[in-house]
Order: structure tokens, then sequence, then C-alpha cells
């Protein structure tokens, strides 16, 4: 859901080249099978680029303007056991679609205070989801990104955030890795360009925690 389409690039799929993207899916004019595709690191990528603008115009005209991608979302039946939409960075109709849409919600920040500032922002708006329709949804975690230990900064406000938010902070952090950076520009994600930096290796860990965390509320919820 983010028309600036790094997501898609870093997946290998150029976004300059789409003959079908997101926004053809979202309004209605492809069907999912003439849209996704295959990455290379095995999943199934609903590419975007920055036709999504032009869909987020047209969404303003509808009737389910905050609601078209969870009614697209709720027509697929593929067997998946996840589906994870990027959001943009901007709190805009196309965010609030995938807040309808979702279950749960993966804050990642960066640890300066302008972040702190967005991510109070951000709670607001899950808040309001919450009270106008989707009450299922629930804040996954906060991961702490491009974190640097050095850092004094770094290690104040991921003070702050531990104390306000306890278990809600992932403990997982990704650290600012070089291979990280360098994965988007040869379109591989950062498990495909190189498995064991420490960037990658962070991302498993976080997504271990994340597995673990859901099958921990699946069983306390009788699941």
């Amino acid at each position: 859901m983010d028309p600036q389409g790094n997501a898609t690039m870093g997946c290998g799929v150029d976004k300059h080249q789409l003959e079908h993207s997101n926004y053809h899916w979202l309004l209605g004019e492809a069907s999912l099978e003439d849209t996704w595709r295959q990455s290379s690191a095995g999943f199934r990528l609903i590419p975007a680029n920055t036709d999504l603008t032009a869909a987020e115009l047209a969404l303003l005209q509808a009737d389910d303007r905050s609601h078209r991608l969870a009614n697209r979302l709720a027509a697929v039946d593929a067997g998946l056991d996840y589906i994870i939409i990027d959001c943009p960075p901007t709190l805009t109709l196309l965010t609030l679609n995938a807040l309808f849409a979702a279950d749960g919600v993966l804050i990642p920040m960066q640890c300066e205070y302008y972040a702190l500032e967005g991510l109070t922002d951000l709670l607001e708006t899950v808040e309001g989801v919450r009270s106008n329709g989707n009450s299922a949804l629930e804040i996954e975690g906060i991961l702490r990104t491009m974190y640097d230990p050095r850092n004094s900064l770094t290690g104040e406000v991921s003070k702050q955030l531990i104390e306000h938010f306890g278990e809600q902070v992932f403990r997982t952090v990704i650290p600012r890795n070089v291979r990280l950076a360098e994965a988007p520009s040869h379109g591989l994600p950062a498990m495909l360009y190189d498995s064991y930096s420490r960037g990658a290796l962070a991302y498993q860990a976080l997504a271990a925690e994340v597995i673990r965390r859901r099958t921990e509320k699946d069983t306390l919820q009788g699941g």
C-alpha cells in the first residue's frame, strides 16, 4: 500500500514495468491472479508503484473508501499463512485501508524523538480504527530499527519506549548494517542477499519472536 514501491523493488520486481499493480487490483480492474508476482524469496507479492496515488484519489469518492482493501482481501482464498501489508510512512487513506484490513500492526521506528511524536499519532489512529469497526486490530509490537547502541540518544529513547510500552516493544532490534542497505540495490531481500549478515540474522530473530508471540496469544485464547 506504499506508492513509493520500495518493497516491490527490494523483492526484485521493477515497479516501472508493471502491466498490473496494486492500483488495478484495488480498484477492481485486474484479478489477483493477474496482479501478484512470485518473488525470488518464495512468497507472493502484489506490486505497487506511484499509480497508487491515483487510487487514493479514486477511493475518496467510494462508499467503502476506508474498507476497500479489507473487502478485496475478504475474497482471497489462497491458503496463505500470513498477509503482510507494507504501508507508506504517512497516515493517509491508504494507511487507513491497511489498518481496517489488518489484525495486527508492527510499528518500526528509529530511536529518535521525532519518531516518538509520530508513534503517538499512529497509536491514536489505531485506537480510532478499533473504535470504528475493526476491534480485532492489535499492536503486534514496536520494532526499534537502525539501532546503534553506541549512540546515547538511541539508549535514551529506547529506555523511554520500554518504560511506556513494556512488553509491546520487541526484544529484537534491527541494527544499522551495511548489508541491509545494499540489498535493495541488488533487488534482493536481505535474507537472499546475505543471510548471515547481522541485519538478516536480526530479521530472522524478529520473525521467530512474532511467531512465538502469536502462538502464545492463541494458546491463552484457547485457539
